[in-house]
């Protein structure tokens, strides 16, 4: 199972590139832009990836982003997940980032999009990777800042293929930006919201019925409304599973714990992802072999993973056929 795993077509649409931040690029790109970090070597840095909650893993997250100052910072971090992906036979990947995590601390908008451009470039022509980019807002930020984040982002709008929301779930419900996901709307971006990872299942209806998404991050927690999973079962709307992330996040204790295999049993379009694959130990194939020999899902269930991440991914229609003829050949 673990060789099928490795050559299967993958597709990501849940990963967030700052949580790809590996520990040994973390310190030299401190070195590089004379940034004192909190930790003597790359041990003590994964020694301290013990998260009690979301909040504790974010504390240790927004640190480790201070390094990313230039435009190459961006470029080398973007490079090395998408050599990653590469390696895990990752075809194709949708990747979150969150200006605001950069802007307020002085780095313009366009260091942070010119570096993730050209690595995504290069990737396409050297690694022939499909990418997509997805431009999240701070929950724990005012509406405010992501409307101004939103204007400012605009010029630049051909470098992103959507907008989400992302970081604390806990005290911060999708209705607190339902202003602005109506601009959204009215500029015509794919919509994608973190809903349902810690927050309650009625964080999952505002996200799904105030500000639009077409696909729910993570989403776990519907399985607390009856009427909401026969909602997304009709609809179909995809959720972005994150298994590893979960149980390191302490949402479920053990991945054998993880309610994936009540989510497949009620018919909803469940696709797996990494999430900050650098912070939770596991990129795309460990998290498919996590859940393969947790809850011993067959090859069938496991290529419906990809399978449904192509039907939902942001692609034309030229791309996703490729998409599912690589998944058909395997």
């Amino acid at each position: 199972m673990e060789q099928f795993i490795d050559t299967l077509p993958k597709v990501e649409l849940h990963v967030h590139l700052e949580g790809t931040l590996e520990p040994a690029l973390m310190f030299r790109l401190a070195e590089r832009n004379g940034i004192d970090l909190p930790y003597p070597d790359v041990d003590s840095v994964r020694a301290a990836y013990e998260f009690k909650d979301l909040q504790s893993f974010l504390n240790l997250y927004y640190n480790g982003a201070r390094v990313l100052q230039t435009e190459q910072d961006f470029y080398d971090l973007t490079w090395a997940y998408l050599r990653r992906c590469a390696d895990e036979n990752v075809v194709h990947t949708e990747m979150f980032f969150d200006p605001q995590t950069h802007t307020e601390r002085g780095i313009p908008f366009e260091t942070v999009v010119r570096g993730i451009a050209r690595a995504r470039a290069d990737a396409e022509a050297q690694l022939g990777l499909s990418t997509g980019l997805i431009l999240c807002f701070l929950r724990d930020l005012s509406e405010e800042s992501a409307i101004e984040t939103f204007r400012t982002a605009l010029p630049w709008r051909e470098h992103f293929v959507g907008i989400g929301l992302d970081s604390a779930e806990t005290g911060h419900p999708p209705e607190k930006f339902e202003r602005v996901f109506a601009m959204v709307r009215d500029e015509g971006f794919h919509i994608v919201a973190h809903a349902g990872e810690e927050g309650p299942p009625e964080y999952i209806w505002q996200a799904v019925r105030r500000l639009g998404v077409e696909r729910v991050d993570h989403g776990v927690q519907c399985t607390g409304d009856a009427e909401l999973v026969e909602h997304l079962r009709r609809a179909q709307t995809p959720l972005t599973v994150c298994p590893l992330a979960n149980v390191k996040l302490k949402v479920f204790d053990r991945i054998e714990e993880h309610n994936l295999p009540r989510l497949l049993e009620a018919g909803l379009k469940v696709t797996i992802n990494s999430d900050d694959p650098a912070y939770f130990g596991g990129y795309m194939n460990a998290n498919f072999r996590a859940v393969a020999q947790a809850f011993d899902l067959d090859r069938d269930t496991l290529r419906g993973f990809t399978r449904n991440a192509i039907d939902t991914a942001f692609v034309d229609d030229q791309r996703r056929r490729e998409l599912y003829a690589l998944l058909d050949a395997a």
